[in-house]
């Protein structure tokens, strides 16, 4: 970690320094990511667990997805599922995993792509690591992040988005400290390709040991932070950060980090996901893999499932 990377940032398009009169974010929680498991066993951490729905809307969950070695045969990935009524998306740092879904989307992402996929009114889909990953085993690490629809658009047609690494848009902070993958939404007068229902900013940063970031954001957006791995700050009190910590940040016109001037050898940078959106402000209920408004659409949902109004598994199936 990280896939994409380059050898010199300063050759690239660099952020702006905040405005004097910039209002940094201060820090409202730093949450702890428990371990779990999803699909057919593979290690995720829980990096929205215990944050209150409030704070995270227009998002649902997210997951890191490893970081793990696998030995041969040991790669996994998640059985044919439904969704409905929201966005998913993966972001894959290391590592090889293919997509296939009812309504014909579907593909093979590795080392910094990401896969896109509005559920919209429903499909079938599974992700699975290839069979020669399977074999040989290896490296293993992303993310899944699911956000939310408006009301209006839960019922979309479904949508798939293959972002692939070389499309991300690649910037550096201001003294090129530290270096910035845009993959959807804007920061600092620049955009990411990914195209969104919901307006949300997505993007991966990594800090040189002692480097700071202030990263220009929406006032209308929230503000969250998620540590990949290293240690650091965050915000105007420094709140400290490591490995699976998630930062909730208030109202404000920058969101703030700093490197440790010390990391660990075998991780030499801060790494981290920084999101947030423009909130929905809708009541969400979400049970499993649909994520809808009342629990009468929620039982729709099951019924439709049921009964193979979302689709049916292809003949070509992975």
């Amino acid at each position: 970690m990280p896939a994409v990377t380059v050898a010199n940032p300063l050759a690239l398009p660099r952020l702006p320094e905040p405005a004097l009169d910039a209002r940094p974010r201060p820090v409202l929680a730093v949450t702890t990511a428990p371990s779990g498991v999803e699909g057919e066993g593979f290690p995720v951490r829980r990096a929205f667990a215990g944050v209150n729905q409030t704070y995270l809307d227009p998002f649902i969950m997210m997951d890191q997805m490893g970081e793990v070695e696998y030995a041969p045969g040991e790669p996994k990935g998640t059985p044919w599922h439904p969704h409905r009524g929201f966005e998913t998306v993966t972001y894959l740092l290391d590592g090889e995993f293919v997509h296939q879904d009812s309504a014909g989307g579907g593909g093979v992402i590795t080392d910094g792509d990401t896969q896109w996929m509005t559920a919209g009114s429903g499909l079938l889909h599974i992700e699975a690591p290839p069979e020669a990953l399977v074999t040989s085993g290896g490296l293993f690490h992303g993310i899944q992040l699911w956000v939310n629809l408006p009301s209006v658009q839960k019922m979309s047609d479904p949508r798939y988005q293959d972002i692939r690494a070389g499309d991300v848009k690649l910037l550096a902070s201001d003294d090129g400290g530290a270096l910035v993958r845009l993959i959807a939404g804007s920061v600092g007068g620049f955009d990411g390709p990914g195209i969104t229902h919901t307006p949300i900013t997505l993007l991966h940063a990594s800090l040189n040991p002692g480097a700071r970031l202030s990263l220009p954001w929406r006032k209308d957006y929230n503000a969250l932070v998620y540590v990949l791995s290293g240690s650091g700050t965050v915000g105007t009190d420094r709140r400290p950060i490591e490995t699976g910590r998630l930062a909730v940040l208030g109202a404000g016109d920058t969101i703030d980090l700093q490197a440790d001037a010390r990391q660990d050898s075998n991780k030499p940078n801060l790494e981290v996901i920084v999101l947030g959106g423009q909130p929905i402000g809708e009541e969400v209920a979400w049970y499993g893999p649909f994520v809808m408004n009342t629990h009468a659409e929620l039982a729709q949902a099951f019924d439709d499932f049921k009964a193979g109004r979302m689709g049916r598994i292809p003949a070509d199936r992975i």
